[in-house]
């Protein structure tokens, strides 16, 4: 005899985004445009311009667009949400800097 049991979250919570793969990874970086995206805390901005002049000694045809985010909100949440979306349509990848 075999029982089934379901699983429920305690929290009654769902994401309120479908999950999707991982976007594939450009093959070359040569004249891309990198999205640095950064949380508010006090080292976020100096580790990005770091990887920023790395991979500029690497690819110097690269460009950047930045993007801060709001403190202690998800992307969905953010009030700035449409300048995200704007922001993340113009770049073929992303690093994310949390400078904790």
């Amino acid at each position: 005899m075999s029982e089934q049991y379901e699983v429920l979250n305690p929290w009654a919570e769902v994401d309120p985004l479908p999950l999707r793969g991982i976007t594939p990874r450009p093959v070359d970086l040569n004249g891309k445009t990198i999205g640095l995206y950064r949380n508010d805390k006090r080292a976020a901005k100096p580790m990005l311009e770091a990887v920023k002049s790395r991979l500029l000694q690497k690819y110097p045809t690269l460009t950047f667009k930045s993007f801060q985010r709001s403190p202690n909100l998800a992307i969905y949440e953010m009030p700035e949400k449409a300048q995200y979306d704007e922001w993340l349509k113009g770049v073929d990848a992303v690093i994310f800097s949390h400078g904790d």
